[in-house]
């Protein structure tokens, strides 16, 4: 379902939001308007893309692959590319409204599971300029960061233009937080005429009502019999402190378990198994994730697991000596099962990783080198280079993250011996990618790994293509269709040499790095 069919019953999709600005308050000169040709934002420490980085790329492409793109993404580096390319300020191409190609930007966003990010490209737009595609995914934005006040800017237009029941509600919500109890109930009563009383979605509006300046509602939220999550059910939960029963997450997408890690109006205890899929998934930083940590270990009431692993996070990263700290991670990288859940583990420490001094004596250094590059911490990886074994995980690892220079086969050739199959493959696919081996090199290599990167299809030219003509954007939104796989072992090595090579190409060296590192070190 997309956001051009936003039912409150079944639909299932994504949303975020921002504080609500009452811009009826304000008026702005034209000059001072934001323009609608270059639409985007600037996030703190991130290099943006560059405008023109979808190039010239017809925008009937752009959105088709953007719809048709099947997300969250496999990779956690790709996904993070793509998120920065698709929230950068970008030029609007030829023949599409800034506000919808603003609103196919976001849409993607939030299927990725970045409420955040898609907040923050639809709050740049003025309301003014609000089409009804981008009505559309603002209310899916309000949703999936549960702050429904958000589109009370838009409520009124957008209930006029789109006949859905959401808007109605909506209506009666802002009503309600505006401290306008009776219009409230007026407008809650006529958008749930016909509707039985104990309908989920209409008791969730009420609730959330109920919050609003004397407002005179109470209601009780009870799940049995609710069969399915829903991005109304998600967002109106969270708004209205609401705790989702877990059962209901598996009959939705891993990007509402995203929107739920986003959330400060979720309690930390509860974020937490949410917060590692997400940041194994490239949606939450190290730092966001150790920050929710320390948070969980000051709060009381927090399950046991919950908080050794607390406690295990601060000696990692504040305990006595080397030994002490390994030791501390090596317990956090052991406690879980799954192999989404281990990487997220290396992403939790990974900068802990990066304050261990190098030295052959600490335990555990392809690990600990896996965790600093899961994270990007490459330059203290790399002091790792004199200690690790040749033909060792790690030194696969730091192969792939120098920057350059040559690979010499016999030394690609001694890892292969060793490891799995498939991690040979990834490495292989990898070097070959970053053009660290050379041609003939690659080519026997792909031949004893049984990889063909030489195989041509509608993709491989595209993102080739697009890499060449130096379109980043283009690059990172191909990226993320290869990737298009909930499962690291349906990432075909193949699918990782185009990618790793076409951002060579492009100019994005660091991400074409740290993807190949994700491959190796997720493969099994």
């Amino acid at each position: 379902m997309g956001p051009d069919a936003f039912d409150v019953e079944e639909s299932n999709v994504s949303a975020a939001a921002v504080p609500a600005i009452d811009l009826s308050q304000y008026d702005l000169p034209k000059g001072v308007r934001r323009p609608l040709n270059r639409v985007g934002i600037l996030a703190a420490g991130n290099a943006p893309f560059p405008a023109d980085a979808f190039g010239d790329v017809k925008g009937g492409t752009l959105v088709t692959l953007m719809r048709r793109l099947d997300a969250p993404v496999a990779s956690r580096w790709v996904s993070i590319a793509l998120r920065r390319a698709l929230m950068s300020p970008i030029d609007t191409p030829n023949g599409l409204d800034g506000a919808d190609f603003a609103a196919e930007r976001a849409w993607l966003l939030l299927r990725m599971g970045e409420a955040t990010a898609a907040r923050g490209l639809v709050s740049y737009v003025d309301v003014d300029d609000y089409t009804n595609a981008l009505d559309l995914v603002a209310m899916q934005v309000a949703l999936a960061t549960g702050d429904p006040a958000s589109v009370c800017p838009i409520v009124d237009d957008a209930a006029a233009n789109i006949p859905d029941r959401g808007w109605a509600l909506a209506q009666a919500i802002c009503a309600g937080l505006a401290g306008k109890p009776s219009e409230a109930d007026q407008r809650l009563d006529a958008a749930r005429r016909g509707k039985p009383q104990n309908n989920i979605d209409s008791l969730l509006a009420t609730k959330v009502v109920g919050m609003g300046a004397d407002s005179r509602r109470a209601v009780t939220i009870d799940w049995i019999g609710v069969p399915v999550l829903s991005a109304w059910r998600f967002g109106m939960a969270t708004a209205a402190g609401v705790d989702v029963p877990d059962n209901l997450f598996a009959t939705v997408g891993p990007e509402f378990r995203y929107w739920q890690a986003l959330s400060p109006l979720v309690a930390p205890a509860v974020r937490a198994p949410a917060a590692e899929l997400a940041a194994a998934a490239g949606v939450l930083s190290n730092a966001a994730l150790v920050d929710l940590y320390a948070e969980i270990e000051q709060t009381s009431d927090v399950p046991d697991p919950l908080q050794k692993t607390a406690r295990d996070l601060r000696t990692a990263y504040t305990g006595g000596s080397p030994g002490e700290r390994v030791q501390a991670m090596r317990s956090l990288w052991d406690a879980v099962e799954t192999s989404r859940l281990r990487y997220a583990r290396l992403v939790l420490t990974a900068k802990a990783a990066a304050w261990i001094p190098a030295n052959k004596d600490v335990a555990d250094p392809d690990r600990l080198i896996a965790s600093m590059l899961s994270a990007g911490y490459d330059s203290a990886a790399l002091q790792w280079r004199g200690v690790v074994s040749p033909g060792s995980e790690g030194w696969a690892l730091l192969a792939l993250a120098e920057p350059a220079g040559p690979i010499g086969y016999s030394d690609f050739e001694r890892y292969a011996g060793a490891a799995s199959p498939r991690k040979a493959a990834m490495l292989l696919a990898g070097l070959a990618g970053l053009g660290r081996l050379s041609p003939t090199d690659a080519q026997r290599g792909a031949e004893a790994t049984k990889v063909a990167i030489d195989g041509v299809n509608a993709w491989t030219q595209a993102i080739d293509r697009a890499g060449a003509r130096n379109q980043p954007g283009m690059v990172a939104l191909l990226a993320g269709v290869g990737m298009q796989s909930p499962r690291w072992d349906q990432v075909t090595p193949e699918a990782l040499y185009h990618i790793v090579s076409a951002m060579r190409a492009a100019g994005m060296g660091n991400y074409a790095r740290m993807i190949a590192v994700e491959a190796v070190t997720r493969a099994a």
